[in-house]
């Protein structure tokens, strides 16, 4: 069987709509039970492994897929779409383009190592971490380079040979209308390269998804979406090109008792409705771990917010702390003995309402509203 009897889709068994990952995921399967390794000296499941991989290499990739969803087979015969070699007939005209306005439109210079892909990991991490620092390690699966082929995709004892269709540029040139154009040479698909033996392992990729294990610092006073760079740890590219970078998005956890903005922490204290009579102090764990003592004035009301400086978060990448914000409730007794009861008695008898001047207020207006 050959890649160009059986659609593509079909090989793969997925649908022609089905995104990236359900073709990943459909190609792995097909691959493990095909592979030679597992079916030593079976030409069927050979053939079978070459066509499933032939088939995913042109729907993994975009500008492929786009292609073959509208030309089919087409696309990757005879220079692509309308036949014949894609840069016949117009090699004068290229040459005058390329005189005039250098490698920038036109090249001429061999194919550049594409780069290997970026990557992007969420780490969720409470605010004790947040706080402090932390370093912890991760385990994620991305392509790095093959360990057979050492990342050359060929068969160890064989080499790549240059494309005789693109010469090595990796782009060929069509004509359309009075311009030329150049597109990725269907070829070698822009490598400028050409594997006869592919390497067994990796098909000739250069590079195998496996895992690998990162130690990843986390610095005192992230936030949710800091980004922490991890330079070399993406994707290894292809056939031995550098890989890309590992993005770390950071994500903060609610806390059951403190809030965060920036780098103010902020929390909401009970308090006794005496305390907040006569006023006083207390204490109160911080997130360091460490007690801070708030001084209460006399006749707080609730709502009251008290801010205690350099309490709070730690500044990321910088010198010193934000803000605790204290925000004061005053809690009203439901319980109380005999002698606590008798006390409030003898305090109400006594009472003037001078004692709480906003409730006072308060009802002045609304007679005044009311018209006396």
């Amino acid at each position: 069987m050959s890649a160009t009897e059986i659609d593509f889709y079909e090989l793969l068994g997925v649908s022609r709509d089905a995104d990236g990952a359900t073709i990943k995921s459909a190609y792995r399967k097909l691959a493990m039970k095909h592979h030679p390794d597992r079916n030593p000296g079976c030409t069927e499941s050979e053939a079978k492994f070459k066509a499933v991989s032939a088939a995913y290499d042109c729907l993994k990739d975009p500008q492929k897929r786009a292609a073959y969803d509208r030309f089919g087979h087409a696309a990757f015969q005879n220079g692509g779409p309308g036949g014949g070699h894609p840069g016949a007939d117009f090699g004068d005209i290229g040459d005058i383009f390329e005189t005039i306005f250098g490698s920038a439109f036109g090249g001429g210079g061999r194919a550049q190592a594409r780069r290997g892909a970026d990557l992007r990991y969420d780490m969720q991490v409470d605010l004790e971490d947040a706080f402090h620092g932390k370093s912890t390690e991760l385990e994620i699966e991305v392509s790095q380079n093959c360990d057979t082929c050492h990342g050359s995709g060929a068969t160890p004892g064989t080499q790549a040979r240059t494309c005789n269709l693109c010469n090595g540029r990796g782009q060929v040139r069509a004509k359309q209308g009075f311009f030329v154009v150049e597109r990725p040479c269907p070829n070698c698909h822009g490598s400028g390269q050409v594997i006869t033996s592919p390497c067994r392992d990796c098909r000739g990729e250069g590079r195998v998804d496996r895992a690998q294990k990162l130690e990843v610092d986390i610095p005192p006073g992230v936030d949710t979406g800091t980004r922490i760079r991890l330079s070399g740890k993406g994707e290894a590219g292809p056939r031995g090109a550098p890989p890309g970078d590992l993005y770390i998005f950071v994500h903060v956890k609610p806390h059951a008792i403190f809030q965060r903005e920036g780098t103010t922490l902020a929390t909401r204290v009970p308090i006794s409705f005496t305390k907040a009579a006569l006023g006083g102090s207390i204490d109160i764990p911080n997130i360091d771990g460490d007690e801070v003592t708030i001084e209460i004035p006399a006749g707080i009301q609730s709502g009251k917010q008290l801010r205690q400086r350099g309490a709070g978060m730690p500044v990321l990448q910088g010198r010193g702390r934000g803000d605790l914000v204290v925000e004061i409730a005053v809690e009203t007794p439901t319980k109380l003995s005999k002698e606590q009861r008798a006390l409030l008695e003898e305090f109400r008898e006594t009472e003037t309402g001078d004692e709480c001047p906003e409730s006072r207020g308060f009802f002045d207006k609304l007679k005044t509203a009311l018209g006396g």
